[in-house]
């Protein structure tokens, strides 16, 4: 059963999480999990919202850029090795729900799916995306992180419901 929280309630869980061994973002259909280590949480336009970034080259891009709504799930420390394999295999290669075992869930207020395994789970709708702009960039961070100039989509995620197990 899925409890009703309030997202700041669990923020340093999820932050901890991403200086770690990071979390996953779902999306898509059918829905891909993809380990994320780069995230913010915050208000912004009066909402609560959660960015997250992806390059064009992910799997993940594809279908972020067909749906509205995704989520962000966080995971108990003994699915290191399926955060692993989230982060550094194709979806389009693989099929990483079957892979890690994982079951879906559908979201409870959103257009999406969650990993049931999760232990707190993020609905989030997409109100704004952007990609960065190398231009202005500091340039030290763009040579450190996009010497290939793939920078990243950033999707600005409106939080529609934060939940724990």
């Amino acid at each position: 059963m899925r409890e009703r929280i309030e997202l700041f309630d669990v923020i340093h869980e999820t932050f901890a999480k991403l200086d770690g061994d990071g979390i996953l973002q779902v999306a898509g259909d059918p829905p891909n999990p993809m380990t994320i280590g780069w995230a913010t949480a915050g208000y912004i336009w009066g909402k609560q919202i959660i960015t997250v970034l992806v390059r064009p080259v992910r799997h993940t891009f594809s279908l972020m850029e067909s749906v509205k709504d995704f989520s962000v799930c966080i995971l108990p420390d003994e699915y290191r090795k399926s955060l692993h394999i989230c982060g550094t295999r194709s979806g389009r290669d693989i099929n990483k729900i079957e892979a890690c075992n994982f079951t879906l869930e559908k979201c409870l207020g959103a257009d999406a799916h969650f990993i049931s395994e999760a232990s707190v789970h993020i609905e989030c709708r997409i109100v704004h995306k952007h990609f960065l702009d190398p231009e202005t960039l500091d340039a030290l961070i763009a040579k450190r992180y996009y010497p290939k100039r793939d920078f990243h989509m950033v999707y600005y995620g409106e939080v529609l419901g934060a939940y724990k197990k």
